[in-house]
């Protein structure tokens, strides 16, 4: 049971690490942008960051998905264990 918790704590803690990191980049993200050729620079840096985002989505699912099996699992047993005792 210890080593389930560890591992929850590990994929949750990468979680909440990784969904910390794509706040930031939500907050540099400009909803529009009004562009001539001297400033062609932003638009680089927000295909930048969406880029990033991108790549960044599937680990965020992963953990995600990770953590939430993790809990289900310990719920499952701690349940399982409380109707072993009856």
């Amino acid at each position: 049971m210890e080593v389930l918790l560890i591992a929850w704590g590990s994929f949750t803690l990468v979680l909440v690490i990784l969904l910390i990191y794509r706040g930031t980049l939500n907050m540099q993200e400009d909803d529009q942008l009004f562009l001539d050729e001297a400033e062609s620079h932003m638009q680089k840096e927000q295909e930048e960051l969406l880029g990033k985002m991108h790549r960044l989505q599937p680990y965020v699912r992963g953990f995600g998905a990770a953590s939430g099996a993790l809990t289900l699992l310990i719920v499952g047993l701690v349940v399982y264990r409380a109707l072993e005792q009856f």
